[in-house]
């Protein structure tokens, strides 16, 4: 199975406002990078969906070295997650899970690959987190 190394962020212009993902792929010595943007949205929200979107790119199983900057994220696959589907995507408050649909998806992307969650503290100087973070601005000046 091929190792791949994924590095995503989001960012958004206002929270909600217009937003971005980014995220650079690495695998041997090719690297490819992809933003999209949307309005409306919220950097949460961007942050799952850069997630998504490396995940989705792949095109069959891999080992997969996901690092991301969102505290959410990680601890929403790492901590929160199981819990939630065994409560029907409820929190411990007993309410929906905020971006509920957004998290249903990152769950299912992640099914299809082995994947290590790394996370880095944002606008710290970790160059290939500030890549993802230029891409997720770059996807905000698309829209």
């Amino acid at each position: 199975m091929k190792t791949v190394n994924i590095y995503t962020d989001g960012a958004c212009r206002g929270n909600p406002g217009d937003g971005g993902w980014g995220v650079l792929i690495e695998y041997q010595d090719v690297k490819n990078e992809y933003f999209g943007g949307q309005k409306n949205t919220t950097n949460n929200q961007m942050e799952l969906k850069a997630a998504i979107e490396g995940l989705k790119i792949l095109k069959e199983p891999c080992n997969v070295n996901l690092t991301t900057d969102s505290k959410y994220v990680m601890d929403g696959i790492t901590s929160w997650i199981d819990n939630w589907k065994k409560n029907n995507w409820k929190n411990s408050a007993k309410k929906d899970v905020k971006n509920k649909e957004l998290w249903i998806e990152l769950d299912s992307e992640r099914q299809k690959h082995n994947v290590s969650w790394k996370w880095v503290k944002g606008h710290s100087g970790h160059p290939k987190n500030e890549i993802a973070d230029a891409l997720a601005n770059k996807g905000i000046d698309s829209i």
